[in-house]
């Protein structure tokens, strides 16, 4: 029987079965919903999340914020690894630099010593991504931002582009790449687009590091069976058809099957927020080697206070705004998470 303990103060679980011992490591992402400071920034058009904007975004509303995204980020991965949650968090949705050190010095993620990579993109409203970590488990060594390219009628749009950070997991090279690929106010072809252009990202990755491990995280604006991610990103439902420069797709199953999700509109969930892994992170043939990083587990992460529980509403997830309405709330998306584990030496 496996027995999880602590291990090296708590920095990550421990599996102990017949003398072998594992470590296990929570990966996350979390679409932090309009995550904006109260201060313009030029160029971006980001007067709505002002003080005087529509939003009436005043600073009681950004540090309530910050609060409530700092509670749920410290919480992903606790419900295996209690005392010291994800070891690598990718969010979307973030204004600035600037917001993400605050969004850091708070408590909970102070006291884990979290930090963060960004890079400023061109997305017109100012929103991008990012990737949070603890410098314990994950230590970065090279990031990039790979832009989205428009096709030359759509040259003079911008958008997010794909965030790419390269470092050390466990002692494996790992590659994060943190998306958040076109809304579904445009046309499916633009998802496809960003599919396309993540998995030859991917393949030159591959092709210069062969042993580079990939995770794809995000908010794809698009379910696991949709073309960008099935066909051009080549994300499998079934781990047996995953061929070399694929990616497994755990979250297929969890929408198709289980009807789970992690956005609702309409009263029906969709499951956008996807981290998908390459083959080599994989238990393909089923011999529980785990002399490297391998796939675990994987998890939409719920609880109760991210859920509206009364009026029209309920059951909807409860976002920080409705219908004009500050309602104090976290984002109108749920955050995923996946486990990695490793044997220890």
């Amino acid at each position: 029987m496996l027995v999880l303990v602590g291990l090296f103060a708590g920095m990550l679980a421990a599996v102990c079965a017949q003398e072998r011992r594992f470590g296990l490591y929570a990966v996350g992402f979390y679409n932090q919903e309009n995550l904006f400071d109260t201060i313009h920034d030029e160029g971006k058009n980001d007067y709505e999340y002002l003080p005087g904007g529509t939003m009436k975004w005043g600073g009681m509303k950004y540090f309530a914020k910050l609060k409530n995204m700092a509670k749920v980020l410290s919480e992903m991965g606790t419900d295996r690894l209690p005392q010291v949650g994800a070891a690598v968090i990718g969010v979307s949705e973030v204004e600035n630099s600037r917001v993400l050190a605050d969004l850091v010095a708070q408590p909970p993620l102070k006291a884990r010593g979290m930090e963060f990579v960004h890079i400023e993109g061109p997305d017109v409203r100012g929103i991008d991504c990012a990737l949070l970590y603890n410098p314990r488990f994950f230590t970065p060594e090279k990031s990039f931002l790979q832009p989205y390219v428009y096709e030359e009628k759509d040259s003079a749009q911008r958008t997010r582009g794909f965030l790419t950070v390269q470092g050390k997991l466990a002692g494996d090279d790992v590659t994060f790449i943190v998306c958040h690929w076109p809304s579904r106010a445009a046309v499916s072809h633009y998802r496809e687009r960003a599919g396309r252009q993540v998995r030859a990202l991917t393949d030159s990755i591959r092709k210069a590091s062969p042993e580079m491990k990939i995770v794809v995280m995000g908010d794809m604006n698009d379910d696991p069976f949709n073309p960008s991610m099935a066909k051009e990103l080549g994300a499998k439902r079934n781990v047996k058809d995953v061929a070399r420069g694929d990616f497994y797709n755990p979250w297929w199953n969890v929408l198709a099957k289980e009807g789970r999700g992690t956005l609702m509109y309409d009263g029906k969930w969709n499951l956008f927020d996807q981290i998908v892994m390459s083959d080599n992170l994989l238990d393909a043939d089923g011999r529980k080697d785990y002399s490297s990083l391998t796939f675990f587990k994987n998890e939409i992460f719920s609880r109760n206070y991210l859920f509206q529980t009364e009026g029209r509403y309920k059951g909807n997830t409860k976002r920080t705004h409705a219908s004009g309405t500050w309602l104090n709330g976290y984002s109108d998306h749920l955050p995923v998470v996946v486990y990695l584990v490793k044997e220890l030496k």
